[in-house]
């Protein structure tokens, strides 16, 4: 089972003050996950990055802000646990 995931369009919370345009995104990055009945799972996820208009500087979301433990962040966690309810 392949899952695709696009990080969101959302600013992150540490870079409001600036003045940021979507810039394209990253490299796909591949994720083994448990097996889901039986079968393999394969998340692969493209993480967002946006450019500093006035410095012209990439930002990207610092994807180090997670709980200790599990390699996604809250906001990914949240949203793993609304699209289960389906």
């Amino acid at each position: 089972m392949h899952l695709y995931f696009e990080e969101r369009n959302v600013v992150p919370k540490e870079e409001k003050s600036k003045i940021l345009i979507a810039h394209g995104f990253h490299k796909e990055v591949t994720i083994q996950d448990f097996p889901l009945r039986g079968n393999t799972v394969y998340l692969h996820v493209k993480r967002r990055r946006w450019l500093d208009k006035n410095s012209k500087e990439l930002v990207q979301r610092d994807w180090n802000l997670v709980a200790q433990g599990t390699r996604m962040t809250n906001e990914f966690a949240a949203f793993l646990k609304e699209i289960s309810q389906y």
